[in-house]
């Protein structure tokens, strides 16, 4: 039933009522493609935020023995052939510290180094920097020393060299001394001296009887004694008895570290490379001893500048091994050692690591964090 009050009649009443009807059906319509619209645009916004592959991968690493999978990695291609369409770019650096400071710079995006200076760029940035992806190579560092020295007691007041200071071999040997009840600082004082020297200058100078010996790295370690008479004091792998890792005498030499923005903008390029690292390392653990030796020489002939005699290749090798295992459980003790040596501050490293697109790459059993990131 329709009222009709006095002065009005029946219609006006009526359209009012159905202009008011489409009144709210027009805001109800806007209020609908509002919605549409803006779920449109999130999702599109989505998918334009989602993770592509990097245009280009800038890799850092070392022209060592221990980083040959790197070396062969590159000088096979397979590093480029996993990265597919990403441009890869390569840099040499001498030590771990400095390729740290092009890693934190945005001048590479993931580098083959030692442990201990990712554990103080972790630190440092309190774990906002980078995640070691994958192990490279354990063992293969020695302190080798002058043919007169027989024991630690004979190295007080006595001058040693290291790559560079607070890397990984310069912090092995703080600690080292330390056990043995001598006190080093970072300045070169102390009760026993450490210069952080460049290898190929430690060469030089213990030829020329200006250094009594050096905690290094191969082929470091193998030149000093082949071809500058020095003997082995110290052989790190004796060091470790495999409590921490179920794995004695292997200690991390090098690892694999990306820089974390970069794996979080570009995981399938984290993926890529370390599909093309696990090919080096496998090629690396297969090939015959003459094929392995020469491609490397070959490789540290374009990023060193020079081959190694075979001797001092072959020794080399001997006391290597390459895995994708980086050892985790060794950790705590690096980062304790850096801690009394005086190179890194007290951290916590739990998020160090990142295992799981390794083993998502590999395929095979889980290699562990060992509780201080993903597996």
């Amino acid at each position: 039933m329709t009222r009709i009050v006095a002065g009005e009649s029946a219609v006006p009443t009526r359209r009012r009522a159905v202009e008011a009807a489409l009144a709210i059906g027009l805001v109800l319509l806007i209020a609908v493609g509002a919605i549409v619209a803006s779920n449109i645009s999130r999702n599109t916004g989505a998918q334009a935020a989602e993770p592509a592959p990097a245009a280009e991968l800038k890799l850092g690493y070392f022209g060592n023995v221990t980083h040959a999978p790197a070396l062969v990695g590159v000088k096979k291609g397979f590093l480029a052939d996993a990265l597919g369409g990403t441009k890869l770019s390569t840099e040499t650096f001498n030590a771990g510290p400095a390729a740290i400071e092009a890693l934190n710079a945005g001048a590479i995006d993931a580098a083959y180094i030692g442990p201990n200076p990712a554990i103080n760029s972790f630190a440092k940035s309190q774990g906002q920097s980078v995640r070691v992806i994958a192990g490279a190579a354990a063992g293969g560092a020695q302190l080798v020393v002058k043919p007169g020295i027989t024991s630690a007691a004979d190295l007080r007041g006595k001058t040693l060299a290291t790559p560079q200071l607070g890397g990984t071999q310069d912090v092995a040997l703080r600690a080292w001394l330390a056990k043995q009840g001598y006190k080093t600082n970072v300045d070169g004082s102390g009760d026993v001296a450490i210069n952080p020297t460049d290898n190929a200058q430690t060469l030089k100078l213990f030829q020329d009887g200006k250094l009594d010996g050096a905690w290094l790295p191969e082929p470091w370690a193998s030149r000093l004694v082949l071809q500058a008479g020095a003997k082995v004091l110290v052989d790190e792998k004796d060091l470790w008895d495999g409590s921490a890792t179920g794995k004695p005498g292997e200690f991390p030499t090098t690892v694999l570290i990306v820089n974390q923005k970069f794996a979080a903008d570009h995981p399938d390029t984290v993926r890529a490379l370390l599909a093309g690292h696990a090919k080096s390392v496998a090629w690396l653990n297969a090939a015959p001893a003459d094929e392995k030796a020469a491609l490397i020489n070959e490789a540290l002939q374009e990023s060193a500048g020079a081959a190694l005699p075979a001797d001092v290749l072959n020794r080399s090798l001997a006391n290597i091994t390459f895995t994708l295992d980086p050892l985790a459980g060794s950790y705590p003790k690096l980062l304790q050692d850096g801690i009394d040596a005086g190179t890194t501050k007290k951290a916590d490293i739990n998020g160090l690591f990142d295992l799981s697109a390794l083993n998502q790459v590999t395929g095979g059993g889980t290699i562990s964090a060992a509780g201080l990131g993903q597996d």
